[in-house]
């Protein structure tokens, strides 16, 4: 993903929808706000747009003609880290644990309101930006260090993608050390106050970020588990 110093208002923004009466509704309400708005009717279209040109937030639908929504999220992360968040009238638990496990962002059920739509994008806009970084390179220990500049992860010297999410969600623990922090917490400052009460989300990426830092991912030895509080992040020997 580039660097950002843009403002979460001039971002360019691409909705996948088959959906064209939904199409004109968010690029009426987007546009006047500053957005650059971008339509594609099926999957295939939205992942040769996404590889054309740059796009700073996807809004994905589910339910695609041919190729599903849940591909083309799973597609996308093969290839890049932008922010997605799914806008979908199936709202069950395990939708919406499922799309995150995929790799989206953000879920968002159908009907909703544009306020929450705006309030959800700019939070992911948010998360992706890239402030300078005063140590570009931080070594948690031998096998383990996080490229500030990339936002990469480097695991026994080979790189690792992370979304911005879960980059942010890492980063927070690296500059909380040894440090309990609650549900609500890591929720507010990781995804914003409009997520508090999200805790599906944050397991998922706390699932995903073991998936990707620790050896066991079942038997965590970087992020524990504080049972009743939270999370702690601890450097092994430390």
């Amino acid at each position: 993903m580039r660097n950002k110093n843009w403002t979460t208002m001039s971002a360019t923004i691409l909705l996948i929808d088959d959906d064209q009466d939904m199409g004109q509704m968010m690029h009426d309400a987007l546009t006047p706000g500053g957005y650059k708005t971008l339509y594609a009717q099926d999957g295939l279209t939205g992942l040769d747009i996404l590889q054309d040109q740059p796009v700073d937030l996807v809004l994905l639908d589910l339910m695609l003609p041919e190729i599903d929504g849940w591909e083309i999220c799973r597609r996308i992360r093969e290839f890049s880290d932008v922010p997605i968040i799914i806008i979908s009238a199936l709202g069950r638990e395990q939708d919406v644990i499922r799309g995150l496990e995929l790799g989206a962002d953000d879920y968002i059920t159908k009907p909703f309101r544009m306020g929450e739509i705006k309030a959800r994008m700019r939070a992911n806009l948010r998360r992706c930006q890239r402030p300078f970084a005063a140590e570009p390179v931080v070594h948690i220990d031998d096998r383990l260090a996080v490229d500030r500049l990339t936002h990469s992860l480097i695991v026994d010297r080979q790189t690792v993608r992370l979304s911005a999410t879960e980059y942010k969600l890492l980063n927070y623990f690296l500059d909380n050390p040894g440090r309990i922090l609650t549900q609500q917490n890591l929720l507010s400052q990781v995804w914003g106050w409009e997520y508090m009460d999200q805790t599906d989300y944050l397991k998922v990426y706390v699932h995903r970020l073991r998936r990707k830092i620790e050896e066991e991912a079942n038997e965590p030895r970087y992020i524990l588990t504080e049972r009743g509080f939270g999370y702690r992040f601890q450097v092994p020997g430390s």
